[in-house]
C-alpha cells in the first residue's frame, strides 16, 4: 500500500523508506531537553527505523541525515541567523540523544528537526488523494 519510491532529502534511503511507510507506530515522535537541559531527547522511535539506525556505522557523526539542531536569534535580535549546534548522537534501548558540543544557553530557543517518524501516505491521505510529493520534517522549537 505504501510507496517508497519518492525522492527523500537524507541519504539514508532504506532508513527512511521503513521509517516513512511503516504503520507499526502511530506515535508522534517526541522531541524534549533532558531533566537538565543538557541534551535532547528523541523518543517514540518507529522501532523499525530505530533498529536501522543502531546499525549505522558512526552514528554520532551521521546526526545531521537524521536530525538538525539549530539555535535561533531572539525576537530582538533582527540581524541574528539560525546557527546550527554541533554535538554528537547516542543510541540508547529505545531513544535518541543529542548532546551539543557546548551547553545549551539559558534563555535561548532551538529548533529541531527530524525526519524520524516521518509519513508521506497515510490511508486517508491516499483515500483521499491528498500524497504528498515529498516527507515533511518534523519540527520543534525547545526553550532552554
Amino acid at each position: 500500500m505504501y510507496s517508497c519510491l519518492l525522492k527523500f532529502p537524507p541519504v539514508l534511503f532504506g532508513m527512511a523508506c521503513l521509517m516513512s511507510c511503516s504503520s507499526a507506530n502511530n506515535k508522534p515522535l517526541s522531541v524534549r531537553f533532558s531533566t537538565d537541559s543538557s541534551a535532547i531527547i528523541f523518543s517514540d522511535i518507529d522501532p523499525a527505523g530505530l533498529g536501522l539506525i543502531r546499525n549505522i556505522p558512526g552514528v554520532d557523526t551521521a546526526h545531521a541525515d537524521l536530525i538538525t539542531v539549530l539555535e535561533t536569534p531572539s525576537d530582538e535580535d533582527t540581524a541574528g541567523m539560525e546557527h546550527d549546534v554541533p554535538g554528537k548522537l547516542e543510541v540508547t534501548d529505545s531513544t535518541l540523544v543529542f548532546r551539543p558540543s557546548k551547553s545549551f544557553i539559558s534563555g535561548k530557543n532551538y529548533l529541531v528537526i527530524s525526519y524520524m517518524n516521518a509519513k508521506f501516505a497515510s490511508t486517508e491521505k491516499i483515500i483521499s488523494g491528498q500524497l504528498n510529493h515529498s516527507v515533511k520534517p518534523q519540527q520543534v522549537t525547545l526553550k532552554r
